[in-house]
């Protein structure tokens, strides 16, 4: 295959360019490629991107198919732009064993859309208590480790978690959650949660596990990943560790840069998230994070709900937001179109940096490289409609924003898995 006309993300530039295509691999970049009788792509008028990549989803699946399944939810991945996706364990059972993990292969396997990467638990059953099996995980599949929803508690646990995944070229991927400190908050602590009379979380809750994770980091000397990082104090505390050259990276999601928790004041159930939307200060340090490289990686945290987990008064709902679809469209709208990321930028942010972190193969567009690409019209708008989702989770905040970046294509190995 040819894709013809588009401009192409590269990791400096963005420059107009041919793209041969041949046994999955991207085989020549060039101002213009003789035609030789290959299937043709005119991308005229579209931006094509290294293959997305999101490095923290849950797909629900095994035990919670009502809400995901990992077809409903490869399907939700293309269409938003992912050749790539890391799914977290908190299924039923907990993906803690090779079994679960390598179910989870083979079915992403079977449905043939974008690549499925299992993430681990760190303890088993994610109860604190002991090591999952780190090494039969990664011999199966798993490209990380993580207790996604809960901190590990006990300081000592996380430690051997470290220093074993380290031995297995691995990183934990850590919620920073003190629970004691939540005490059933369920939106962030400050003017909103006050005006709606809804118990909040204050952001020590986050600071605190972030501040043990570096320390731990720091005295191993290994690696550690932060999970979807929300509050001001906790950027700060990233920078402040990376410039002292602790091994710490560091993710955050859309909806915490680019709305801040006046949105809960509607009670609409599906702006309750974890950790929690916050304050402008936070929103605002997050997009600095973004800008100055503090915050490595653009995520979903895509978190797909069921109807009836959400259609209950505020306390009681699930947190999660349903984001894989409007993903791209955000950090178009909201990064590229502001001003605060160039498109290189982007693609860092959305494909270089997850591989990097995670050692998966993509990323970038380059000759010899994988052809798992994203070409999408920056300059189309849409409106989201969660009923159209084609994820099962419809539970989404953001209903009737307009944003700009409409995929047109999603290519995995030189085959194109979706066409809008």
């Amino acid at each position: 295959m040819i894709i013809r006309n588009g401009k192409v993300v590269l990791k400096n530039s963005v420059e107009k360019k041919d793209i041969l295509v041949e046994g999955g691999r991207i085989v020549k970049i060039a101002d213009t490629i003789p035609a030789n009788g290959d299937t043709e792509l005119d991308a005229s008028g579209l931006h094509i991107f290294p293959g997305l990549i999101d490095m923290h989803v849950h797909l629900r699946d095994p035990g919670y198919e009502y809400k995901e399944d990992i077809e409903s939810g490869s399907k939700a991945a293309v269409k938003g732009g992912f050749t790539q996706i890391c799914c977290m364990p908190n299924t039923d059972p907990i993906a803690d064993n090779k079994v679960v993990v390598s179910y989870i292969k083979h079915k992403a396997q079977e449905v043939d859309l974008c690549k499925v990467h299992p993430i681990g638990a760190i303890t088993k059953g994610e109860k604190g208590e002991q090591l999952a099996e780190i090494g039969e995980m990664k011999r199966a599949g798993a490209v990380a480790i993580s207790d996604d929803g809960v901190t590990v508690k006990n300081t000592r646990l996380m430690r051997l978690a470290m220093e074993y995944a380290s031995g297995f070229a691995m990183k934990c991927l850590c919620h920073c959650e003190e629970k004691e400190l939540v005490d059933g908050g369920v939106v962030n602590e400050g003017l909103s949660s006050t005006i709606a009379g809804l118990k909040g979380i204050p952001r020590a809750a986050e600071d605190i596990v972030i501040a043990r994770e570096i320390a731990l980091a720091e005295s191993l000397d290994v690696p550690v990943h932060i999970c979807h990082v929300s509050t001001h104090s906790g950027v700060r505390l990233i920078r402040d560790a990376k410039k002292a050259g602790v091994k710490v990276t560091a993710e955050t999601c859309p909806h915490y840069f680019a709305v801040t928790d006046e949105i809960v004041t509607s009670f609409d159930t599906n702006t309750k998230v974890n950790p929690p939307i916050r304050e402008e200060i936070d929103k605002q340090a997050v997009l600095e994070g973004l800008k100055d490289g503090t915050l490595d990686c653009i995520v979903t945290d895509h978190a797909p709900h069921h109807i009836n987990d959400k259609n209950v008064e505020y306390n009681l709902a699930a947190f999660g937001i349903s984001g894989i679809e409007t993903s791209f469209g955000f950090a178009i709208t909201y990064l590229y179109k502001a001003g605060v990321l160039s498109l290189p930028e982007i693609a860092e942010k959305m494909s270089a940096a997850p591989a990097r972190i995670l050692n998966l193969e993509g990323g970038e567009i380059k000759e010899g490289g994988v052809a798992d690409l994203t070409l999408a019209n920056l300059d189309e708008s849409f409106v989201v409609d969660p009923a159209a989702f084609v994820s099962k989770g419809k539970n989404s905040p953001f209903k009737g924003y307009e944003l700009d970046g409409v995929v047109k294509y999603t290519i995995v190995d030189g085959s194109i898995k979706y066409q809008g």
